[in-house]
């Protein structure tokens, strides 16, 4: 069946038997194939996924294209044993250069060679682990790494990510020449609603169509810049240093909210291309800024600095905490910043931030962040783990070059 006569059979009897409140049988075959799957006549945003910033691992930003089942199940006993699930990483995420061709059914499949037991298997024991199995595609002809996209087959792929138990999709852009991105990332959540199964909608559009202006009823997460490099700054082809993607970032602090997050992109802590108060820097930004954690290193080859980073439970508090509400830039003078985030019991997160190449005393005055200058409140060092004390209109603290100072500050 050609590829676009595919989609819209599969679209119509998903959309007729939708109306007769019933399931959506789509035949493909046996085996690692679709079966039936219930029709979804709810919202097109399930408000119960992502109702805090999705937490887990990507393969992509260590091992690109050089994924296959070993890496994947070994990612999962990591996530396990080094005590990132229990901490809160739950997604598992097999970026691009997974797939291998569409059969005669036009059923996309796993590179058989990469991926000899399939990807349903590969689902079934990430799921034995207690985490939840994510997987990619493109909304183009082809990924970027230039396996099958799913343009035209939106229908058929999600009704076979639900077969395999998928739930987290990765949607990117390459290879989509003239098409409407709001047009073509609805067509693929429309898909994802028809399987029945809850799935989080990560698009990876890169922002060029402004995705916050419209996504919020569509998507779950949406990129709002380029790839980011392991770089503390500048731009390098494609991608970008952290502190432009920071810069492009923050000002779109309003539009994310429980269920639909702007994604400044993956993780790079542990990578190797930034010392560890960059890496720390870069924990914290995203924290402060509501972003979803999804690391993106060499799990089973952590060093300790690593791991305290990515299980730092104070600082992923702060990300998960259930207002949703991105914080921002309250002041900056020069290469110091101060930003602040409003918590669910009323305090505050607030980070120092030093981009400098000098130490620097940075100060946070109360009003900056919502308070009055009378107020004393108590300060709690989130890297040290420890109370500083109670302190009236303001507090000081040094931070190191490239590095930040977190706290709460609570009345």
């Amino acid at each position: 069946m050609k590829p676009i006569l595919a989609s819209l059979f599969v679209a119509f009897a998903a959309l007729t038997i939708c109306d007769a409140q019933t399931s959506v049988t789509v035949v493909m075959g046996t085996g690692d194939q679709p079966k039936a799957v219930p029709a979804n006549t709810g919202p097109s945003v399930d408000v119960g996924l992502a109702s805090t910033p999705p937490m887990g691992w990507n393969s992509w930003n260590h091992f690109a294209c050089n994924v296959d089942e070993t890496v994947i199940r070994t990612a999962a006993d990591q996530l396990v044993s080094s005590g990132m699930r229990d901490a809160g990483y739950v997604y598992l995420v097999i970026d691009d250069c997974w797939h291998g061709e569409r059969d005669s059914h036009g059923d996309i499949q796993a590179d058989a060679k990469r991926f000899p037991s399939g990807i349903r298997a590969l689902a079934e024991y990430v799921h034995s682990k207690g985490l939840k199995f994510g997987i990619y595609s493109d909304a183009g002809t082809r990924t970027c790494g230039g396996r099958p996209g799913s343009r035209g087959y939106e229908f058929q792929d999600a009704a076979q990510y639900a077969h395999w138990g998928v739930d987290y999709l990765k949607y990117d852009w390459c290879n989509t020449s003239t098409q409407d991105a709001q047009a073509s990332y609805s067509i693929m959540r429309e898909a994802l609603n028809h399987t029945g199964r809850p799935v989080v909608f990560s698009m990876c559009e890169w922002g060029t169509a402004k995705p916050w202006l419209w996504a919020a009823g569509v998507g779950n997460l949406w990129r709002t810049t380029g790839d980011i490099d392991d770089k503390w700054e500048g731009k390098f082809d494609y991608k970008l240093g952290l502190m432009n993607i920071v810069d492009q970032n923050e000002p779109l602090y309003s539009y994310a909210g429980p269920g639909h997050w702007n994604d400044p992109d993956m993780l790079e802590v542990g990578n190797g291309g930034m010392t560890p108060d960059e890496y720390r820097a870069h924990f914290s930004l995203w924290a402060m800024m509501a972003a979803p954690l999804m690391a993106g290193n060499d799990l089973a080859r952590m060093d300790s600095e690593t791991k305290a980073i990515l299980m730092n439970r104070e600082v992923i508090a702060v990300d998960q905490d259930t207002t949703g509400k991105q914080g921002q830039r309250v002041w900056k003078q020069g290469d110091l910043e101060v930003w602040s985030r409003e918590l669910s019991d009323g305090s505050r997160a607030v980070l120092l931030l030093n981009r400098g190449l000098r130490p620097s005393a940075i100060t946070v005055e109360w009003p900056q962040i919502g308070y009055t200058s009378a107020l004393e409140a108590k300060i709690r060092d989130l890297w040290a783990h420890q109370i500083t004390g109670r302190f009236r209109g303001k507090y000081t603290a040094n931070v190191s070059p490239h590095g930040v100072a977190m706290i709460t500050v609570t009345p």
